[in-house]
């Protein structure tokens, strides 16, 4: 298994990391510069309220049949066409509980226009997802990757060639950006639904879409303990925007200061995302099979690890420089709100690994708990913090949100498991953390170019963690070159 998750690891990697770099950094950062700090907040204020009611679109079907799929592989048959009505069914229920809780907190017309456009860009992303499970739960990791970048991809195209004034008559606005991405994901919900319909057994179910009560019924059961747990990690993940938008006279703008600090780190997520999207089918069936799951908690562990501490504290240590790289307007205030919500990346890498892996045991009650406390806990936080220090204070908030609960996920994990943590192992790790973090302050504080000093960092911080043996390069590619699948 060690060898299947590297590889596959290392193929997605090598597509999402520079498509999808060139996505965040070359095209939504232009957007936010070309139609500014506010209209941009406006943007990602609606944008993070579709995602916090995207729950309804879903009702965990697609985290129960990644699981379900790489448990019972021939039963895809049989739940492909059935969970499709189900989601158009949810899919209407979304539309009209959106429109109500957005007509109850003031939207205007202006507002629901956008909110629709991104509604329904979030509907057709939510069958993408769902399709992207069916591949991954039977294994075809390759597919999957291909699938991950295509909506990426046309947004580049499209929103580039736009940037670049290729299209006479065309110039980007808000409302183009969000009308460019519904073509995005038309045409990779095409294209996955007709890859995941291939490797369905025609032999033994037939694909017939039908409304079939029974069924939604005993599948909706079993996926509501997943559907409440993405809802509570959702609403502590993106109410922050929502939050500072609706508390603040000057809340638009506030959200778009909030948007320039959060990019990196949602694109650093988004890569800790695939990386569990590869480990959750590959824990539930080693569960099934009753594989020991010890050693490959450990791998996949140093895996992240590694690259979260060096990126994490190098970003907040060079905070000042990089945004004032990427952005020229309000610079100040945009560099303390980064340097506080990259840290954030540390504890999201520690869920991903820890939560995949309860996820995929089935322990959703312990899941759930957590997630409770992480709602009021960040509601609580904001509704202090942000009156006072804004976008800053939601920094802050999102930073101990995280933190508390990765902890609880890796207590209840440690628990459930009864894995055992080797004293000689975690003194290594803090030894490694600090020493890299004396390093960085270091680095930075030298009289020459920050670029060069930070790439130095980088690497500095890479030996350290081969010194102690944090990182072991030989041993990944001994697992690479290996006959073990």
């Amino acid at each position: 298994m060690k060898k299947k998750f590297i590889t596959n690891l290392l193929f997605l990697l090598g597509l999402n990391i520079p498509i999808k770099l060139f996505w965040i950094f070359g095209i939504d950062r232009t957007v936010q510069i070309v139609t500014g700090a506010q209209q941009y907040g406006f943007y990602f204020s609606l944008f993070n309220f579709s995602l916090i009611l995207n729950i309804l679109l879903d009702l965990g079907l697609t985290n129960y049949n990644n699981r379900n799929i790489a448990q019972n592989s021939h039963m895809l048959g049989k739940f492909f066409p059935n969970i499709i009505m189900l989601k158009v069914l949810l899919g209407g229920v979304y539309f009209l509980v959106s429109f109500v809780i957005g007509a109850l907190i003031g939207y205007g017309a202006k507002e629901f226009w956008l909110l629709f456009v991104l509604l329904f860009n979030q509907f057709l992303l939510s069958f993408i997802l769902y399709f992207r499970s069916n591949l991954s739960g039977l294994h075809l990791f390759k597919y999957d990757s291909m699938i991950s970048v295509i909506d990426r991809l046309i947004v580049i195209l499209l929103c580039g060639s736009l940037l670049i004034g290729n299209l006479d008559g065309f110039s980007i606005t808000i409302e183009v950006f969000a009308y460019i991405q519904t073509i995005a994901y038309l045409l990779t919900f095409i294209t996955s639904f007709i890859l995941v319909y291939r490797n369905i057994p025609k032999n033994v179910y037939k694909f017939t879409l039908k409304i079939d009560i029974p069924f939604f019924a005993v599948v909706l059961r079993q996926s509501f303990p997943f559907a409440l747990l993405i809802l509570l990690m959702a609403f502590y993940n993106r109410v922050d925007s929502v939050m500072l938008e609706r508390l603040l006279p000057d809340g638009v703008e506030q959200a778009g200061i909030y948007a320039q600090s959060f990019r990196i780190l949602d694109a650093l997520s988004m890569f800790a995302y695939l990386f569990a999207g590869i480990l959750m089918p590959i824990f539930s069936k080693m569960i099934k099979e009753k594989k020991d799951i010890t050693q490959m908690v450990r791998f996949s562990f140093l895996l992240m690890f590694v690259p979260s501490i060096i990126l994490s504290a190098s970003l907040s240590v060079y905070a000042k420089e990089i945004m004032g790289l990427l952005y020229s307007e309000h610079q100040e205030i945009t560099s303390a709100v980064f340097r506080i919500i990259v840290l954030s990346f540390v504890p999201i890498s520690f869920t991903y690994i820890f939560g995949s892996l309860l996820t995929a045991n089935g322990s959703l009650m312990s899941l759930n708990k957590m997630a409770v406390v992480g709602m009021c806990l960040n509601v609580i936080l904001n509704l202090i913090l942000i009156p006072v220090y804004k976008a800053l204070g939601s920094a802050v908030a999102g930073l101990i949100t995280q933190s508390i609960t990765a902890l609880l996920q890796v207590i209840i994990a440690l628990m459930v498991f009864k894995i055992k943590i080797r004293f000689f192992d975690l003194l290594k790790s803090v030894l490694f953390i600090l020493l890299f973090m004396v390093l960085a302050c270091l680095m930075h504080s030298l009289p020459m170019q920050w670029s060069v000093s930070f790439v130095l960092t980088l690497i500095g911080g890479l030996i350290i963690s081969i010194i102690f043996r944090q990182f072991k390069p030989l041993v990944i590619l001994k697992i690479i070159r290996s006959e073990e699948q």
